[in-house]
This record gives C-alpha cells, sequence and structure tokens, in this order.
C-alpha cells in the first residue's frame, strides 16, 4: 500500500508537526516496509514577497512571510497535491491546519490528524474583528477538509471530545491515537548532544537551577504567566534562570520581561535538534507549561522521559497526559505555581530520595508512549480505510 505522509513546509519551522511527521515515516519505514510503502510529501517553499531567510522578527517582514504561507498553503500545495495523488492508495495529512488539502484528495481516502482545535477558533468563537474574518474564511476551508476527510485521528481524549462537543465531525469518523517519545528523550546522558547543549547554555552547575519552557510564543501558551512565575521564583531563589526554547519572545514578552527585571537571568534558545534538546531538558530543575489550551503537550512526556519533573496547566488533555506523574494548577494562577516551583525546588535540595522518586515516576509514565505504536494503529487506519 502507498500511503503519502503530507507534512507541513519546512519553512513554517512548527518542531512538534516536523516532529510527527518525521518519527511516525521513520517507524512505518522501519517496522512496516514489507506491507506499506510510506512517501513524504512536502513541496517547495515559494518565496514570493520574501528572501531567502527565515522570516524577520519585524512586524513587515513577518506580514510578508504570513502572505507567502497563505499563498503555498492554498495555492501551491493544492496544485502540487493534485498532480500527484493518483500515485497513492492513501493521503495522511498529518496537521489538521492543513485539513484543507483533504479537498484535493480526488478520490483519494485521506485522514487527517487533528492535534488542538486552535485553527477552528474562529469559526467556534468569531470576534467579528477584520482580521478575525480572513482568520475565518481560511478556518471554513480547513474545516471542509477536515469534514471531508475518511477518518480524523485525535492525539488525545480531550481533543477528541472538542470535536464531538462544537460538532465539527461525528463520532463514528473520529478516533484516539496518542502520540510517542522519540528515544532520545531520556535521562541517560549523551556525551555530544550534552556537549552541544552545554556550548549554548554554558557548563552546567550545582549552584544554578535552569526552570525550562520549550515550545512556541503563541498567546495560548501564556509566556506572560510563565514570566511572571519567573520572576516570583527568582525572588526567593536567585540561583534561577530561565531557559526557553524555541526562539525569540515577542516584542511585548520581552518588554515584560524587562520590566519584572529578569531579562537578564533568561535564555533563550532557537530551534534545536532533539538530541540536543533532551539534553537542555536534563540540564533542568524543574519544567513549565503555562498553556491555556493544549491538544497533546509533547513537552510534557519528553521532559518526564528525560527524569525532569513538570508542572503544567490543569488542561483536560494534559491531565490526559502526565496522568499522576505530573503536578497541575489552574491557568494563570500565578502565586499558586510559584509556591508549587518553590516546593519541587526545596525538595530538590533537601530530599533528594523523594525528588528521584518523582522523577523516576515520570519516566515510567512517559515509557507508555511509543511512536512505534503510533505507527501501527495508523497503519491499522491505513488498511481500513483503503478497504472502502
Amino acid at each position: 500500500m502507498r500511503v503519502a505522509v503530507v507534512a507541513d513546509f519546512a519553512e513554517e519551522r512548527w518542531p512538534s508537526m516536523d516532529l510527527v511527521a518525521d518519527a511516525l515515516l521513520d517507524r512505518l519505514r522501519a517496522e512496516h516496509a514489507n506491507e506499506i510503502d510510506a512517501v513524504l510529501v512536502r513541496p517547495p517553499f515559494k518565496r514570493r514577497l520574501t528572501g531567502t531567510a527565515s522570516a524577520a522578527n519585524s512586524r513587515s517582514s513577518k506580514a510578508r512571510f504570513n502572505a507567502d504561507r497563505l499563498l503555498n498553503r492554498f495555492i501551491d500545495y493544492p496544485r502540487r497535491l493534485k498532480r500527484i495523488r493518483d500515485e497513492f492508495d492513501v493521503l495522511h495529512i498529518v496537521d489538521h491546519s492543513y485539513a484543507h488539502l483533504a479537498s484535493h484528495a480526488g478520490a483519494r481516502p485521506a485522514i487527517v490528524t487533528c492535534h488542538d482545535l486552535d485553527a477552528f477558533r474562529p469559526i467556534i468563537a468569531p470576534s467579528g474583528t477584520v482580521r478575525a474574518r480572513l482568520l475565518e474564511i481560511m478556518a471554513a476551508r480547513q474545516l471542509r477538509g477536515l469534514q471531508g476527510a475518511a477518518l480524523v485521528a485525535c492525539d488525545s481524549d480531550a481533543t477528541r471530545n472538542e470535536l464531538l462537543r462544537h460538532r465539527l465531525v461525528g463520532p463514528d469518523r473520529v478516533v484516539t491515537i496518542p502520540n510517542g517519545v522519540t528515544p532520545v528523550f531520556r535521562a541517560q546522558p549523551d556525551p555530544q548532544a550534552d556537549h552541544e547543549a552545554e556550548s549554548m547554555l554554558g557548563p552546567r552547575r550545582a549552584d544554578t537551577l535552569e526552570i525550562l519552557h520549550v515550545g512556541s510564543t503563541v498567546a495560548r501558551k501564556r509566556i506572560d504567566v510563565l514570566l511572571r512565575v519567573f520572576a516570583g521564583i527568582r525572588e526567593s531563589c536567585q540561583a534561577a534562570r530561565l531557559v526557553r526554547v524555541s526562539g525569540p519572545f515577542t516584542i511585548d514578552q520581552a518588554k515584560l520581561a524587562r520590566e519584572l527585571e529578569i531579562d537578564g537571568a533568561t535564555a533563550v534558545l532557537p530551534f534545536v535538534e532533539p538530541a540536543v534538546l533532551a539534553a537542555i531538558y536534563r540540564r533542568a530543575a524543574l519544567v513549565l507549561i503555562t498553556s491555556e489550551h493544549e491538544g497533546f503537550g509533547l513537552p510534557l512526556i519528553e521532559a518526564m522521559a528525560c527524569g525532569v519533573p513538570v508542572i503544567a496547566s490543569d488542561l483536560a488533555a494534559l491531565r490526559e497526559v502526565g496522568g499522576a506523574a505530573a503536578e497541575f494548577l489552574a491557568v494563570g494562577d500565578a502565586p499558586a505555581w510559584i509556591a508549587a516551583a518553590l516546593r519541587l525546588i526545596d525538595e530538590r535540595a533537601n530530599d533528594p530520595a523523594r525528588f528521584r522518586a518523582r522523577c523516576s515516576d515520570g519516566i515510567g509514565h512517559a515509557a507508555k508512549y511509543s511512536w512505534s505504536d503510533y505507527a501501527r494503529r495508523y497503519v491499522e487506519l491505513y488498511r481500513r480505510v483503503a478497504a472502502t
């Protein structure tokens, strides 16, 4: 069976979406090559309004890059898919924000992986602004594709339940297949990756506590809460340093860091390879996930797999993924987050046996998530839709 793994444009730089596509493709080729001929589909990105470099930080540069993104997503990618779709038995669109491509699958069955409902929120809760109207038009096209797909697979039951609650798709066409953990995310040292992390962050020092956040700076990540929580930690723990991966703060977030007087205690890293990210996790005393919306939360299980405790927002998806191995607090309740973080920092220093047990629980819990299982369950879906 020939399967197209339809991935995001690399230039969009969504590490989690790239990871899902790459991990799926790797396991399909390694473990199911006798049945599945998996082909990565990722067309070249055409730059009409931007240069060869990635989008700059200025608002005008971002606007031009976003215009290029729209042209590539909604014009170039569909054209490419129409030319090659008949070469495949099944099309698997691994990012729901590309779900509009399912409308261009022709007679071929399409599966869409839905990670969260962010792309559809302009329809679920329209705000009425001009910009929101443009987003609503995009969301409508994406939703039509999602609704026309043969099957939709969600990363979590929480995302599946939200899709059903808003009646975006029917219950007979939605399943749940949790993400996996890439093997490089482990507690054991990796000398080369650890050295690369050290070259970025400096030597690992016993008198410095690194508080880590991994993810984008989009509004739902609540970086404002992250910064306020870290500022509170610094008041009691001057040795703390905030490390953030992937990419720079927004202008407003950088301003808040200066106002809170923590910009000098913050290290901001770009996108890094998974092995290096694992090394950065291993250096951390604690990982914070302050989001107000999540569909799964890869950093949650990646951190636990590396033996690092996590404090996360009390969201259905994060509770589902983290179980009893993480601590959950109300979104935006900075005083509660500060108190919990200081308690874990104190436990790390003064009750190391309990802290090690906490880390061990996280490692055991993360071991439940496997990309091999992920690929196996998708192969079952490929068979199912190909047979209809």
